[in-house]
């Protein structure tokens, strides 16, 4: 989905704040401009930064996961040699205020000693394991190296840490790609992606058996521990030869797409647990456990199939799930298969399998989304027309909108044009003969309310980061004063800026949910 305006305004907005203004006008550069080289960049940013000041900058945005580095092949017969260029990595740059929420399921999943570890990859951006038992020693709560390196391969078996991608990937020339024939099957297998940040992101990320190596690596060492029946034994060897540990020398960063996975799984088991039961939730969440190793991307529209004995053995593993008989997770079962005219099916049944539908559970939350929005900024009778056209989803005429949604004919075409005008509906003009004034059809188009729905939230952000931002300025020497001399009004001065400092964090975080939910998810 393209960057809207907004958009790009919050992505710098996250850059200066945390890097400084000078790295912000390099990043808006690339943002605006797409992919540029280092020489384009210097020469186009708004602002006196020498080539030298560019590379440096670049490196560091690399270093933090911002920018990726990439070529594109020279046509057959060119003598030119591939120039680097550098694009913006927008998704990665959103993913820096959600630094807390991956931090919490580490800690909840793994523990804190893991959580410490991926604090340090998600501060410094990337990091050896050498490097991250130097931070542990400098720190005040030191773990231990035996910890760190524990920690480390726990982190990269349940791919919250991950090797960094290729730092300069060659892309195949575009224009020559047609000529390449290829069969219907392959066609639909390797689906190209739609967006150059997609393609270089998807050129960079190496095969998994590089990419988590430890993965492999504890598999080979458990199998071959097994036959000497001395698994103890073996691992106390390797952890005691450090020049021996090929994990030293690798280079680690934070595997943002699996937290945003886990979060994606989490936002549809409480979808489901509000429109239908907290057992069907139970059984949703067992599914996505089931099927989570066989899904290779987020926005997967469905999962792999899975039998009822595969679903109920990972029920019964939950201290929820345990008092639920395999009746009972049948009737959820159905209860998530059953549509509605208000809801769709959640899972689909085929072949004595089940399929979790994510498409339809994310588009529910969508839909009740916009349309809370709508009904807040337009009115009751605004709702009713727009959720009536999303349902249709087509043209429709102005007098069957109005007869639909029980609402004055006179008022129906004000409605409609206010919606228009904010971008929610799509308009049609049809000339008829014989008539002066022109006959309006009016629709729902999803994916210009979703980037409609996108700026604003955008612009919200920014808006509340703002907010937040001065309120602490001003409050500032207010909040450095120590407790023991906080009395009388500058007590509950002190707890009112608190209190108001604790709604903006608190009101961002739901926000930047409703953004994954539009943009992520």
């Amino acid at each position: 989905m393209a960057m809207s305006e907004f958009g790009i305004v919050y992505a710098v907005h996250i850059i200066t704040v945390q890097f400084g203004s000078v790295v912000s006008k390099v990043c808006e550069c690339l943002l605006r401009k797409g992919p540029l080289s280092s020489r384009d960049i210097s020469r186009l940013a708004e602002s006196d930064i020498n080539h030298n000041q560019v590379k440096d900058i670049l490196y560091l945005l690399i270093q933090h996961n911002c920018v990726q580095a990439f070529s594109i092949e020279p046509p057959d017969g060119s003598e030119s040699k591939a120039i680097v260029q550098y694009i913006v990595l927008f998704n990665n740059i959103l993913h820096r205020v959600r630094y807390n929420k991956f931090s919490r399921i580490v800690n909840e999943e793994l523990g804190s000693e893991c959580g410490a570890v991926l604090d340090g990859l998600l501060s410094n951006g990337r990091l050896r394991l050498g490097q991250l038992i130097e931070r542990d020693r400098d720190s005040g709560k030191t773990i231990g190296s035996e910890a760190i390196r524990d920690s480390l391969q726990k982190l990269v078996a349940a791919r919250f840490v991950e090797r960094i991608p290729s730092p300069e990937p060659v892309l195949g020339n575009k224009d020559q790609e047609p000529a390449k024939k290829r069969g219907a099957k392959a066609a639909k297998i390797l689906k190209e992606p739609e967006t150059l940040e997609e393609r270089v992101v998807e050129a960079a990320t190496p095969v998994d058996a590089i990419r988590f190596p430890l993965i492999f690596e504890e598999d080979s060492n458990s199998s071959l521990a097994d036959d000497n029946s001395n698994i103890t034994e073996g691992k106390r060897k390797q952890r005691d030869v450090d020049s021996s540990d090929p994990s030293s020398g690798v280079i680690w960063r934070p595997n943002f797409e699996e937290f945003i996975h886990r979060l994606r799984h989490k936002a549809c088991v409480e979808i489901v647990k509000e429109r239908r039961d907290e057992g069907c939730a139970i059984v949703l969440r067992a599914m996505l456990e089931v099927g989570r190793s066989q899904e290779k991307k987020v926005k997967t529209d469905n999962s792999a199939p899975m039998s009822v004995g595969s679903i109920y053995e990972e029920v019964i593993k939950t201290e929820a799930g345990r008092t639920m008989l395999q009746e009972r997770v049948e009737a959820c079962l159905d209860q998530l298969s059953a549509t509605s005219s208000y809801l769709p099916a959640f899972v689909t049944e085929m072949n004595d399998s089940y399929i979790v539908d994510f498409k339809s559970i994310i588009s529910v939350a969508q839909k009740d989304e916009v349309e809370a929005v709508v009904m807040r900024r337009y009115g009751k009778e605004a709702f009713r027309m727009f959720r009536y056209l999303s349902q249709e989803g087509r043209f429709v005429e102005t007098d069957k909108i109005a007869d639909a949604a029980l609402t004055e004919k006179k008022d129906t075409p004000q409605i409609l044009l206010k919606m228009w005008k904010d971008g929610y509906l799509h308009m049609q003009k049809l000339a008829i003969t014989g008539t002066y004034v022109p006959f309006l059809l009016w629709k729902v188009n999803k994916l210009i309310v979703t980037r409609q729905m996108l700026d604003e939230m955008y612009h919200a952000s920014l808006n509340l980061n703002l907010r937040l931002a001065h309120e602490l300025e001003s409050e500032k020497e207010l909040l450095m004063l120590p407790s023991d001399k906080l009395e009388g009004p500058l007590k509950e001065r002190v707890k009112k800026v608190r209190a108001k400092r604790l709604l903006l964090s608190s009101t961002m975080f739901k926000l930047d949910d409703a953004i994954m939910l539009f943009h992520d998810f």
